[in-house]
């Protein structure tokens, strides 16, 4: 493990971010952020930023390029619900969750296989 970047109560549902993480996992830097800046999805402005400060951090030290790092894991986890009310029927209201999400990225060096 390398370079790991944690973004912590992000305001989108932790489903939406993980059909985008699946699709990185695994990947290169540069192929991950060039898939985050075509696709047409809300998710994808805080993984990238997660993306680019766990980038920032491996190449910190000058010991590693861009081009040397792949995602070795994403993780995206629950975060607190924020409950928030929506009107109802009858002058009623009804409480709902707003998911929060906490993402983990972690880069390691590509093998010389790989």
């Amino acid at each position: 493990m390398i370079a790991r970047a944690k973004g912590r109560f992000l305001p989108v549902s932790v489903r939406k971010v993980r059909s985008v993480t699946r699709l990185l996992k695994g990947m290169r830097v540069e192929q991950a952020q060039a898939v985050l800046a075509h696709l047409a999805k809300g998710a994808c402005k805080p993984v990238s930023k997660v993306l680019d400060s766990a980038v920032a951090n491996a190449t910190r030290e000058g010991t590693w390029s861009r081009e040397q790092l792949v995602i070795s894991k994403i993780l995206a986890d629950q975060g607190p619900g924020i409950k928030r009310f929506r009107a109802a029927a009858m002058g009623r209201g009804t409480q709902y969750r707003k998911g929060l999400c906490h993402l983990t990225i972690e880069l390691d060096v590509k093998k010389n296989g790989t």
